[in-house]
């Protein structure tokens, strides 16, 4: 369609953006013999709205049709210090197939070219459609992550030994956190770990590692919403680190199912998920459009937010 208006959200278009994620993410994963994503209706998706507007205002973009003022797609970006992430995009299922997609994607690639920085996502390795659209505009996979289901008991978790001393997260560990996901990751996104150690709205929770003379081995997050749950994002360097910030978080979510991004090539850390009853469900790649430093301990990405 040469005729997309491309614009960004305004508080008004709150409710049709949630109505849009919800529903053409829903259709996508029905349409290909899975089960839906969301439940609840949009007021799970609603929240992808909430968070990212308080992080980044007006850095949501729409493409909205100008002859029926309908949003036919949009598409979250954030623009952080080492890097610009793009976030959860969607297209309405009448307009799949029109090019929104790579229209919305250029938009956020010529930003990020303008702020010369690197553009970083985390897509569904099942979705063929979306896969081809970011490496045909130049994105290439650096890391692949299991997703899985862990069902915590009610009274949480087995005792887990080792890894090291997993602690509550600070305000004062803020520029600690930075430093070790520079490390691990090559990227800082500190608006992000305030936001989670805030914690106005009481959904986040936090936890940080301890090594050597108290210098930060890694950090941990989660998301507790009634409709959402789910682990990250956060790093580690080592594998039993990471299981130690895993134990603790999600024993933050007794008697839920959070979903846990894993990377592949972690093994003993996926054997520990495992033994925690955890089940996969999909699949998901990291990718970056420009330079990467890769990646040098464990990376744990999530969903909300999409900033790395």
């Amino acid at each position: 369609m040469s005729n997309i208006e491309l614009k960004r959200m305004q508080p008004g278009d709150w409710a049709e953006v949630a109505d849009l994620i919800y529903v053409s993410t829903n259709y996508w994963y029905e349409a290909h013999g899975h089960n839906a994503i969301f439940s609840g209706g949009p007021e799970a998706t609603r929240l992808f709205c909430k968070v990212y507007e308080d992080l980044d205002p007006g850095h949501c973009v729409i493409a909205r049709n100008p002859e029926t003022g309908r949003i036919m797609g949009s598409c979250f970006m954030h623009p952080r210090e080492t890097h610009v992430s793009l976030g959860i995009m969607n297209v309405h299922p009448v307009y799949f197939g029109r090019g929104i997609a790579r229209k919305l994607l250029n938009y956020i690639i010529e930003f990020a070219e303008q702020e010369k920085k690197p553009v970083r996502l985390v897509s569904s390795a099942m979705n063929l459609d979306s896969f081809s659209l970011y490496t045909r505009a130049g994105f290439v996979p650096r890391a692949t992550y299991q997703d899985l289901l862990v069902p915590v008991p009610k009274d949480g978790l087995p005792a887990f030994a080792g890894g090291g001393k997993v602690r509550a997260a600070k305000p004062e560990d803020v520029e600690a956190i930075a430093a070790v996901e520079l490390t691990v990751s090559g990227i800082s996104r500190k608006k992000d770990y305030r936001y989670f150690i805030e914690n106005r709205d009481g959904h986040w929770s936090g936890s940080v590692l301890e090594g050597a003379g108290g210098a930060l081995d890694g950090f941990l997050f989660s998301l507790g919403h009634k409709l959402i749950n789910m682990v990250g994002p956060g790093v580690a360097k080592t594998e039993a680190g990471a299981a130690a910030l895993l134990h603790a978080q999600l024993n933050q979510h007794k008697g839920r199912t959070p979903l846990v991004l894993a990377p592949v090539e972690c093994g003993e850390l996926v054997q520990t998920l495992y033994g925690w009853g955890a089940k996969n469900c999909e699949t998901h790649l990291a990718q970056v459009r420009g330079a990467c430093a890769g990646f040098k301990g464990v990376t744990m990405p999530c969903f909300l937010p999409e900033t790395a």
